[in-house]
């Protein structure tokens, strides 16, 4: 494990995550440590992950892999990191209130500092919603570090003057009340459809009763601090042509995102950018349809020479670096993703 010469970074080890996983807790460059699960084989490619606001790497990513196919897929290719923002982690204790609220900037550099910590060079990324726009931000700063983006409901734009002014409101819920109430309602419209969320017609699905008592548990202050980050965002669309690595996009169909997303698509080059738009599904396709995200993840490692395994290649690992000079021409189109540049409509059944 290394240490960046540019930061004073250590590691803690955590036991307390039963299924496979070892936390260490890295501080960066801006005086906060960030803590990162680790899973998998540290001399597989790696794949960073980064969750939307009000979730950590479980309430966000654990629909997607405890699915067999993407944990066979994934877990096969990659070593897993999953980053969590300052005071999203299980058990966070509320940010001390003179420790200053990070800008985008810093949260992107984060990244950087954490790549560092493990001597990682180019990775695999995959973020949701805010956590897509700081993985986004990352790659335009550091492209040579990026080899892949999977973004899930992304933002790429600043925010509107009514979008600004609607999240000061929020800003301020969250500040007086905490996570309860009308704050969490809001949360929830966010991540997930109207269907999974429930009404007259359907019972309110098992993943929303969960996340709403993870958010019952979660520190409002450590919150807070996270959508004051990025309710200062800046613009990345003049950015995007810039990036030199594939993309590939997944949107609700219900999601309030959809039109960044779609905004997203016609900036970045279309030869190496594909959007799959899901049915019935709001933000958090990672975990209210994840299922819908397997066939257009697999086709798109394909052209990484990533393949999910057969059952007698489980015993074997990929163990070389990801590099983008190894793969063939003829699968950098969008047609070897195994998708098109326009929207596909996915749908997959919730029982």
């Amino acid at each position: 494990m290394g240490e960046s010469s540019g930061s004073a970074s250590f590691s803690v080890d955590v036991e307390r995550i039963s299924f496979g996983g070892k936390e260490h807790l890295v501080r960066t460059r801006c005086g906060s440590a960030v803590t990162v699960a680790v899973y998998g084989d540290e001399d597989k490619p790696a794949l960073i992950t980064y969750p939307d606001v009000g979730l950590n790497y479980l309430s966000c990513f654990q629909g997607l892999f405890f699915c067999p196919e993407a944990a066979s897929l994934l877990l096969h290719n990659f070593c897993i990191y999953h980053i969590n923002p300052q005071g999203h982690e299980l058990g966070a204790a509320p940010i001390p209130s003179d420790v200053p609220v990070l800008s985008v900037d810093d949260l992107a550099d984060q990244v950087a500092d954490v790549l560092d910590f493990f001597s990682l060079g180019s990775v695999m990324c995959l973020g949701v919603t805010v956590g897509a726009y700081v993985l986004t931000l990352f790659a335009t700063k550091y492209r040579e570090r990026v080899i892949g983006l999977m973004l899930v409901s992304p933002l790429c734009k600043a925010p509107s003057w009514s979008e600004w002014l609607y999240n000061k409101v929020l800003l301020n819920l969250l500040y007086y009340y905490g996570t309860r109430g009308l704050f969490k309602e809001y949360l929830l419209q966010r991540y997930f459809s109207k269907k999974v969320r429930g009404d007259a017609q359907y019972p309110e699905s098992d993943i929303v009763q969960a996340c709403k008592n993870l958010l019952d548990e979660k520190q409002g202050e450590n919150i807070w601090r996270f959508l004051q980050s990025i309710n200062e965002r800046h613009d990345l669309t003049d950015s995007l042509r810039k990036l030199q690595c594939r993309t590939l996009i997944f949107v609700g169909e219900n999601s309030e995102f959809h039109e960044d997303a779609i905004h997203m698509t016609t900036k970045l080059d279309r030869r190496h950018c594909a959007l799959v738009e899901v049915q019935d599904c709001g933000s958090l396709v990672t975990e209210e349809q994840p299922y819908a995200m397997l066939m257009p993840m697999e086709y798109f490692l394909m052209g990484y020479g990533l393949y999910r395994p057969r059952p007698y290649e489980l015993s074997g690992s990929p163990r070389s670096p990801l590099s983008p000079c190894c793969i063939s021409p003829e699968l950098l189109s969008p047609e070897s993703m195994g998708v098109k540049l326009k929207p596909i409509k996915t749908r997959v059944t919730i029982n």
